[in-house]
């Protein structure tokens, strides 16, 4: 198969590690390894004895009985592991799509999402979600999608990039529409846990049923990028054998010591998702007051989930204004047009604890 380039991951790689202020960052804020197993007593002890020789292909039995916890009807033998959550993409869609299906796919969108399906030859059609409707995917407009081709329905919620939470009416609906046509849902769910009020977290999919698969993560809601440990968790064990077998090909099986810290943060995972909650509410404030003192050039809809949305620039070209922005004040922002966007919007971070800093360099650059 060929894939074109990542341009999101190609616009990182120009300037991740040497601009000042990254104010467009998808993950919340990391942390040490030391302040990682102070969670734990008696954590830092078990870490120097960790054993480095190959782990358990699916992934340590007792990191995915952590991980089953964050599920209401899935067992430790539902959870494969992965490295980080984009293996796993590329093994779900190597494991359920063939040539010349058909997968319909939430946009905008992390460009893997379609393009491994591309690569191996199917056709994918854009559920698009609509500024003037609130980000909100139409489910009317996606029963007009589905072919008699049809084999999957990406979604992903709460949404990268706009902060969109689906309403459990909806994702109710959706999953029972996937269900009555016969498709496989792959629910990307990597800032579930990050809703600003917990009241509106959805169930996972897995839950719904096996029609559907479940993407899970360490490094977005719990700010934990460096342990590239990701999972699937679903009931479909014809979907997990393949995918199982498939990594053979891949990773063959994660690092030992990232599968150790994995476990310490999941059983800690609530006060990491306080913490970056914490700074994701105080950021948002900080936002707010800088769009209301630049309301003719800037305009968003305010995000309910996750670390980051997705503001629209209104005077002049976003490409231009990001690459102005970055070399004269050393403040990168993601233009959407990483995603296909055509709207002038840009990707905004809000789960960094120097964004008062970085909106603060913006404001000057502004001023100027």
């Amino acid at each position: 198969m060929t894939l074109p380039p990542f341009k999101l991951e190609r616009y990182f790689a120009r300037y991740e590690f040497n601009t000042e202020f990254l104010l467009c960052s998808s993950d919340c804020e990391a942390m040490s390894i030391a302040d990682l197993l102070a969670l734990e007593p008696g954590a830092a002890e078990k870490f120097q004895s960790t054993w480095l020789g190959y782990t358990e292909s699916l992934g340590s039995p007792s990191l995915r009985k952590e991980i089953a916890s964050l599920y209401t009807s899935i067992h430790p033998e539902d959870i494969l592991v992965h490295t980080g959550a984009e293996e796993a993409i590329y093994l779900f869609m190597h494991a359920v799509l063939r040539e010349n299906d058909h997968v319909i796919v939430h946009a905008p969108h992390y460009q893997s999402l379609s393009e491994v399906a591309k690569g191996i030859g199917c056709q994918v059609s854009p559920w698009l979600a609509r500024e003037e409707n609130g980000w909100a995917p139409d489910l009317d407009e996606l029963r007009h999608l589905i072919r008699a081709t049809t084999k999957a329905v990406i979604i992903n919620t709460p949404h990268n990039p706009t902060g969109y939470l689906m309403p459990r009416a909806d994702f109710d609906e959706l999953n029972k529409l996937v269900r009555e046509k016969d498709l496989i849902l792959f629910s990307d769910e990597v800032y579930r846990e990050s809703e600003y009020n917990p009241a509106d977290r959805l169930s996972a999919g897995c839950d719904y049923g096996e029609h559907a698969v479940s993407l899970g993560v360490t490094s977005k809601t719990y700010g934990l990028a460096g342990l590239r440990i990701g999972w699937v968790a679903t009931k479909n064990k014809k979907i997990f054998e393949s995918m199982a077998s498939l990594k053979d090909y891949t990773t063959i099986c994660n690092s030992a010591p990232s599968e150790f810290l994995a476990e310490i943060a999941l059983r800690n995972r609530q006060e990491l998702i306080n913490r970056n909650l914490s700074i994701i509410k105080n950021n948002l404030v900080i936002v707010d007051d800088l769009f209301d003192s630049h309301p003719s050039l800037f305009s968003w809809i305010r995000p309910r989930a996750g670390s980051m949305g997705f503001p629209v620039l209104l005077k002049g070209n976003i490409e231009e204004f990001c690459d102005d922005l970055v070399r004269k004040a050393g403040v990168l922002l993601l233009p959407g047009t990483m995603y296909d966007d055509s709207g002038n919007h840009f990707r905004l971070g809000l789960g960094r604890k120097n964004l008062p800093l970085a909106v603060e360099r913006l404001s000057d650059y502004l001023g100027r």
